[in-house]
């Protein structure tokens, strides 16, 4: 398909879950990726995807939109409730709504069905890479956390909390959080997070950072409407404000 192992490296024993009710599809999903290092398990319905997805040892889920028991939406909500595994929405149509509805939900990313292979490949690459960072970082030397405020981020095991109390944060969300967090007090562009976080090339309208933040800011318990944590720079980007700042 024009594309080589040597373009999207350190992914060997990535453990995939693709969860699709179009076994033509997952054949040549499952058939395209393992020979690249990926070892994927599939399932045809949203009960099924959703049993193996909270269960199973994946760095990262493809997950359908339109399923037979449970649609993909209803899949990643109930997920989300018990794990923060990566998750890629496979939309039928890829518009807008579908996006941002899985995006909000906490999908890390999406990807329409009349993907190419390398844009499949280019996505997955960094879901799974952020999901084995979080493997690898859960057992490394302690790196002192960052703090702004009651705001307590920990680099190494990829982990938050604020005033105490943990916050359930996806690995994309976790990402931004720490790359705004790093670089609290100063203005970040969407540009600059789309490229840190997704590691991805984006489009000129992409939505994903805007609804990324949106569910940072719900978990934080910032208002929306004025927010004081991650606040909105108009025309520039977003800015993790500090504290100590007057």
């Amino acid at each position: 398909m024009g594309t080589s192992p040597e373009q999207f490296p350190a992914v060997a024993g990535a453990r995939l879950l693709l969860v699709d009710d179009n076994p033509k599809l997952c054949r040549m999903v499952r058939e395209y990726l393992e020979p690249l290092g990926y070892n994927v398990s599939l399932a045809y319905t949203g009960p099924d995807g959703l049993e193996k997805a909270i269960h199973g040892d994946f760095q990262a889920v493809i997950l359908d939109v339109m399923l037979p028991g449970l649609d993909g939406f209803e899949v990643l909500r109930q997920l989300r409730q018990r794990s923060t595994v990566p998750v890629l929405m496979l939309t039928g149509r890829g518009e807008p709504p579908d996006r941002i509805a899985g995006l909000e939900l906490g999908a890390d990313d999406y990807i329409p069905k009349t993907f190419s292979p390398r844009e499949l490949l280019a996505r997955l690459r960094a879901v799974v890479r952020r999901s084995m960072l979080t493997e690898l970082q859960s057992h490394s030397a302690p790196v002192p956390p960052i703090v702004a405020g009651a705001l307590h981020v920990e680099p190494a095991s990829r982990t938050a909390t604020l005033d105490g109390q943990p916050l359930q944060l996806t690995p994309t969300e976790f990402d931004l959080l720490l790359a705004l967090a790093r670089e609290r007090g100063r203005v970040r562009t969407r540009e600059q997070l789309l490229l840190e976080v997704a590691d991805r090339d984006f489009e000129s309208f992409d939505r994903s950072i805007d609804m990324h933040i949106s569910s940072l800011r719900r978990k934080l318990g910032d208002d929306p409407k004025k927010p004081e944590m991650i606040v909105t720079v108009r025309s520039a980007g977003y800015m993790l404000r500090d504290p100590e700042q007057p």
